[in-house]
């Protein structure tokens, strides 16, 4: 698996900030695959249980606990490391929870990016910064044909709000600053609606299922016939690590802002997934929640468009949403069936599921994939 990529990340020493989250552990474990040296800097995992640790992935990488916002003690990690690659992936990461923790969202997700841009701009061994933000950034009008990087960013919650600031203080340090460091790449990357296993945040439809599937009950959906695109978290991090080597190779040609999202055919509404969820456990089923008090905004349909991904890198989501179900649900049941398994091998099972599968589907980034 070494061999994806362009092998580009044999020996690399890559930071991943949110290390112990969902997304930051997967990305964690694919690198290590890759042959890099990770080091990673985070609070501790966010839920109980978690992906961090059901991996057992704090063994096999370097890491300090430390939030973000504590600028010199990430100066001097990133001091210290000399990293290669930075992935930005720390956050308050939950759309609901930000009404809970408005400060923290704000303080986390925007000041948090602006220490790491710091940092970088202060480093001479960072080759490739990538920024990972949300879909969420745009300003929603509910519209049927995706939003280009392009588009005005926004936000009617203070999550969306976050990661649209964090994207404007990004587009500031690229133009200020980064601009004048030729042999750096920087990019922010947004996309949204990420499922797969190991997620066990509260509030999340996926993970709320299977809380409820395991226990035998019946899980609950708040808003049916709410579209979305849904991809299964390697298709993202696919994307990102992809960007993330050819920004290093032509700085100039890659820098800026890139989404990914999945094919058109994964967009369903969450009954749909509900559906297929409880299929692929093959027990269970769900019921509709009345709503009582403050109900909290949430996008009804917000898709991306990924035209520059497909053109330019090239790029594009490999699965159907039903390899995508079937993924997700087996690596849960695998948890399920014997909790207290180590699962980092299963987790890269999956990774090299995915990979083969993107080269038989031509993705150039695993063409020179063998197994």
């Amino acid at each position: 698996m070494e061999h994806s990529f362009k092998s580009f990340y044999q020996n690399k020493r890559v930071l991943v900030t949110g290390h112990t989250g969902f997304k930051g552990a997967w990305l964690s474990i694919w690198l290590n695959e890759l042959g890099a040296k990770v080091f990673g800097y985070s609070l501790d995992p966010p839920s109980q249980p978690n992906m961090y640790e059901a991996s057992g992935l704090q063994s096999r990488i370097e890491e300090i606990r430390a939030d973000v916002q504590s600028f010199d003690v990430l100066k001097k990690y990133v001091s210290d490391v000399k990293p290669d690659v930075i992935f930005h992936l720390a956050a308050q990461a939950l759309v609901r929870h930000s009404y809970d923790v408005p400060q923290l969202t704000m303080r986390t997700n925007v000041l948090g990016t602006l220490n790491v841009l710091e940092a970088v701009k202060e480093s001479d061994s960072v080759k490739s910064l990538v920024i990972v933000t949300s879909d969420k950034c745009y300003e929603n009008h509910e519209q049927v044909w995706g939003y280009k990087e392009s588009d005005p960013l926004g936000g009617e919650d203070p999550y969306s709000a976050s990661k649209a600031a964090a994207e404007i203080v990004f587009r500031s340090y690229l133009k200020s600053f980064f601009r004048y460091k030729e042999h750096l790449g920087a990019v922010s990357v947004r996309a949204g609606n990420v499922i797969g296993g190991g997620d066990w945040a509260k509030d999340r439809i996926v993970p709320d299922a299977i809380r409820s599937l395991s226990g035998g009950e019946l899980v609950q959906i708040r808003n049916p016939m709410a579209m979305r695109p849904w991809q299964h978290v390697l298709e993202p991090l696919s994307g990102y690590l992809w960007l993330a080597a050819r920004a290093s190779d032509d700085p100039a040609g890659f820098s800026g802002a890139w989404n990914f999202g999945p094919n058109e055919s994964s967009a369903k509404c969450v009954r749909d997934l509900v559906e297929a969820i409880i299929g692929k456990w093959k027990s269970g089923g769900f019921e509709v929640m009345q709503q009582e008090g403050r109900k909290l905004h949430e996008a009804g349909w917000l898709r991306l468009s990924c035209d520059k991904a497909h053109v330019m890198l090239p790029w594009s989501a490999v699965l159907t949403f039903d390899e995508n179900m079937k993924l997700t649900v087996a690596w849960y049941k695998q948890h399920h069936e014997s909790p207290d398994q180590n699962l980092y091998h299963y987790t890269v099972h999956q990774i090299r599921q995915y990979t083969e599968l993107a080269r038989k589907r031509n993705q150039i980034w695993a063409s020179s994939y063998q197994q």
